[in-house]
């Protein structure tokens, strides 16, 4: 367990923070870049999987997006891209230049056990039950600050949005420190946080080969050359109901603890 106040750049907090630390413009010459790419992909058809950044010069791109990588690994851990000149693709232009500038910065993998690997975020009308293997962002309920696939063993290192339609109503994103977050547990809730340490039953989202469990048990946080977090309430509550037992009176504690500070 980490026992000192995490420090630097990643435990921030929003009153601190700078537009600078977190953006990352797209200049001129990079615009005219995707301009061109987009021509390129228009006169090119290729399932957009299939792209890759090797086969084109984007040196521009290249640096934006290697800033992009510094501040994810060396920052404040969040980038904000601005950004696309979405007006002037269609949304397959835009997915495949999203994907190529998201290869520069990391190889992509799977959204999901069947291979895909572009995934799609709107409101189907579904209800996230647990074990039904429909993730929240299939539908309208509130989704809570969160580790995005925290039911995966090994969750990816990199998350990416594109958005092409802002939602009529709703639909923003928030972004916080789960740094910040253990520093403010360990200030004002030391006794629960060796509790998050340990671990929780978490809903697999039906993600899993036949013959294996759907749930698995992680703890929230784990340490490591840095402090490492996995955390998603959704599917904690759902590992629980389908293990079919209540959070432990300690575990529920630090649970509350932690979305209150949220």
């Amino acid at each position: 367990m980490i026992e000192r106040e995490i420090e630097g750049p990643s435990a921030w907090r929003s009153a601190d923070i700078r537009s600078e630390d977190y953006r990352v413009p797209l200049s001129q010459q990079c615009l005219d870049e995707i301009r061109r790419l987009a021509d390129d992909i228009r006169a090119h058809p290729l399932p957009t999987i299939l792209r890759t950044p090797l086969e084109h010069e984007l040196p521009q791109c290249r640096r934006a997006m290697a800033e992009v990588g510094r501040i994810l690994k060396e920052g404040v851990r969040f980038a904000v891209v601005d950004r696309l000149p979405l007006d002037e693709l269609s949304q397959d232009e835009a997915t495949a230049i999203y994907w190529l500038l998201s290869s520069m910065l990391a190889r992509p993998v799977a959204q999901k056990l069947d291979g895909t690997m572009i995934y799609d975020v709107h409101d189907t009308g579904a209800q996230a039950l647990p074990g039904s293997g429909i993730r929240p962002d299939k539908t309208n309920i509130e989704i809570r600050f969160h580790i995005d696939n925290a039911y995966n063993r090994a969750p990816p290192e990199i998350v990416g949005l594109l958005c092409l339609r802002p939602a009529k109503q709703g639909g923003v994103s928030r972004v916080l420190s789960f740094h910040t977050v253990h520093n403010e547990l360990r200030a004002r809730h030391p006794r629960h946080l060796p509790r998050l340490y340990e671990k929780f039953w978490f809903d697999r989202q039906r993600e899993f080969f036949p013959g294996e469990p759907e749930v698995f048990a992680a703890p929230v946080f784990e340490a490591g050359e840095e402090l490492r977090a996995r955390f998603s309430v959704h599917q904690i509550t759902g590992g629980y109901a389908l293990k079919g037992e209540p959070v432990d009176t300690a575990g529920a504690a630090a649970l509350a603890q932690t979305l209150e500070i949220f």
